[in-house]
């Protein structure tokens, strides 16, 4: 059995191994040669990157965006949810539902800071609107959890939670 397979080895080396006795003096000949459709020579790196996407206005792709990431909250996973809500951000960059749902999500994950920048951005774009009273209560209560707001200013005294 194992002659089987060694004579099946040196058969598929057999036709590279003239080549290869040919080329003694260093030089790699036939094998350094490059077809002509391949032009320049390309870093591999490159054809793996991720190419950067392209956000136009596109209100209507943002709301995809939201509802995909509608179905992740429900389902539970939030980081999924993030990054739909992030995406419809990017599509359209005045879409307060998203940012709000953004901030929820990344509050529900344990980002703080991110939660913060996406409430206020919110409020930036709907100082008045239908939730703007909760959305300043969260933004302080995590402002104050972050540091970036002293204790005094916040109206709510700190819980101490026994572990």
């Amino acid at each position: 059995m194992v002659a089987v397979r060694l004579a099946a080895a040196v058969a598929l080396l057999l036709p590279v191994s003239p080549a290869l006795a040919q080329e003694e003096d260093g030089s790699w000949g036939a094998f350094a040669e490059r077809p002509a459709e391949y032009g320049e020579l390309v870093d591999e790196d490159e054809q793996f990157a991720p190419r950067r996407q392209e956000y136009a206005f596109n209100p209507v792709q943002a709301r995809n965006e939201l509802k995909v990431g509608n179905y992740y909250a429900k389902k539970g996973s939030h980081r999924a949810a993030a990054g739909r809500y992030e995406e419809a951000t990017r599509w359209d960059s005045n879409f307060a539902e998203a940012y709000w749902r953004l901030g929820m999500a990344q509050e529900r994950l344990g980002k703080p800071r991110e939660a913060i920048d996406a409430y206020s951005r919110y409020l930036g774009i709907e100082a008045l609107g239908k939730r703007a009273r909760s959305v300043r209560k969260r933004l302080e209560r995590l402002q104050v959890s972050a540091g970036q707001l002293p204790l005094a200013t916040s109206g709510t005294e700190p819980q101490i939670r026994n572990r």
